[in-house]
């Protein structure tokens, strides 16, 4: 990939990839780390890459696996800090309670199983459109279906109990 290319897709991916990481790994430092590590493995390719943004975030996906596979233990209790980095990549503080609401979302987030956070994260938190959220996921359309219902119902459950 072309510095040039590579210098547009990180001005023009790296929030958004960061907020992914983030939410799929609970910790601010260790989501730099994997896109920071993404964004050196696409620099390395040799072939181009055909749809970058969607490549960037099915390496942000795996290494996000990957990371978690190496801890084999909950994510950290990260998720607490003041600021939370928002899905345009701004980062936005405001009252206490708003912050308290975040903070129970991302608790609820925390308690669903690992594919149906990916999907709700994917689909309803950067937007993006079910036949993305598949090929980010590496699964049918129709899985991404599945596994964001799931996980909406999860969640509703999950903050109508708390």
């Amino acid at each position: 990939m072309a510095q040039t290319d590579l210098a547009e897709l990180y001005a023009r991916s790296a929030p958004r990839a960061r907020s992914l990481a983030y939410l799929l790994t609970g910790d601010r430092e260790v989501a730099d780390d994997l896109v920071q590590d993404c964004f050196v493995r696409l620099a390395g390719r040799l072939t181009p890459v055909r749809e970058p943004d969607a490549y960037l975030r099915r390496m942000v996906v795996n290494a996000s696996h990957s990371h978690h596979r190496r801890l084999r233990t909950r994510r950290s209790n990260a998720r607490q800090e003041a600021l939370v980095i928002g899905a345009d990549g701004d980062s936005f503080s405001d009252g206490a309670a708003a912050r308290a609401e975040r903070s129970r979302l991302l608790d609820a987030l925390d308690a669903l199983p690992g594919r149906q956070r990916e999907a709700v994260v994917l689909r309803h938190w950067l937007d993006l459109s079910e036949a993305q959220c598949a090929e980010a996921l590496g699964v049918s359309v129709g899985t991404v279906k599945s596994l964001a219902s799931r996980g909406r119902a999860a969640l509703r459950s999950l903050l109508e109990d708390s």
